[in-house]
């Protein structure tokens, strides 16, 4: 810690230390937290509050209000940072460092229902097919048979970013169709990949990822791999799906685009709301039921379809 730190600073500090250790949370978690109390203590910074016992239900409030009008934050981030100041205090007052936990009396916002953006099935298909071969310099590694096996992977299994470059080549089970993957809260569960998927990859396999290995194992066994060799990290999976949706002439696209449409195009194609949450990996199904507004068309036509009024 430099010489400088507040006693804040320190109590931030030792609170992540017992998060990673005690609690065994997983590492975009830990960072998620860090992110959240590192904004929390320079709000808190800015009123000149550097002790935790010097920290009123106020001071937290209008921090909140200030991510969400200010900082002009999604609301999934600003009830995330909410959840970070609640474990952060509770774990202060188990501590010893506070009398009152302030943090006691935060209302949860309500969470805005924001419809996910979707694109259509043809839109999916032109961003599935923008990887080509002249994206590559001549002798160069064909870094579009990546880029195109990532988004297929992408799309036919619904996966996270940070879930993307995590899954290793030997979660990928050819034999069953299955792809093995460890979600949040380092939760695993196995979700189908159809042929068309399972082709793109077969050839990265193949034409590709020999030639980005190294000899000192920085590839770490993992399925997607950088320039370097390295596993692809959540900022690269970024990087590359909105290189290629620019390329397809598609706005506005990123990892959680293609989450949202394997989602919505399995509802609209007559999946069960239930089979669609663990596809997901959701925890609790109101998560999952966001998917169901998004197709207007196909609620009328089932309506019209099975009321007896209609």
């Amino acid at each position: 810690m430099p010489d400088d730190a507040t006693e804040l600073d320190r109590a931030r500090d030792s609170f992540l230390r017992w998060i990673r250790v005690e609690c065994g949370l997983a590492p975009a978690t830990l960072e998620a937290y860090g992110r959240d109390l590192r904004e929390l203590l320079r709000f808190l910074g800015g009123r000149g509050v550097v002790e935790p016992a010097a920290v009123g239900p106020r001071d937290l409030s209008e921090f909140l209000v200030s991510q969400k009008v200010d900082e002009g934050k999604a609301a999934g981030t600003v009830i995330r940072r909410l959840a970070a100041v609640r474990v952060f205090f509770r774990y202060l007052e188990a501590e010893g460092a506070i009398e009152e936990n302030p943090a006691t009396w935060l209302e949860r916002p309500t969470r805005w229902r924001r419809l996910p953006g979707v694109l259509s099935p043809g839109q999916v298909r032109r961003l599935l097919e923008a990887p080509t071969p002249e994206q590559d310099g001549a002798g160069r590694p064909p870094l579009w048979l990546r880029d195109r096996a990532m988004l297929e992977l992408m799309y036919a299994s619904g996966l996270r970013a940070s879930e993307v470059g995590a899954v290793g080549v030997a979660d990928a089970y050819r034999e069953t169709g299955l792809v093995r993957v460890l979600g949040k809260g380092s939760k695993e569960r196995l979700v189908p990949m159809h042929a068309a998927a399972w082709s793109a990859l077969e050839r990265y396999l193949a034409d590709c990822r020999p030639r980005l290995v190294r000899p000192d194992g920085r590839d770490r066994g993992r399925l997607l791999l950088s320039r370097t060799g390295r596993p692809l990290e959540r900022v690269a999976v970024w990087q590359i799906v909105k290189r290629q949706a620019a390329r397809a002439g598609l706005a506005n696209v990123h990892p959680h685009t293609l989450r949202h449409s394997f989602a919505t195009h399995l509802l609209t194609g007559g999946a069960d709301l239930r089979l669609v949450q663990e596809l997901l990996g959701h925890a609790d199904i109101a998560t999952t039921q966001v998917y169901t507004h998004v197709d207007r068309g196909r609620l009328k036509s089932v309506h019209k379809r099975f009321h007896p009024r209609g």
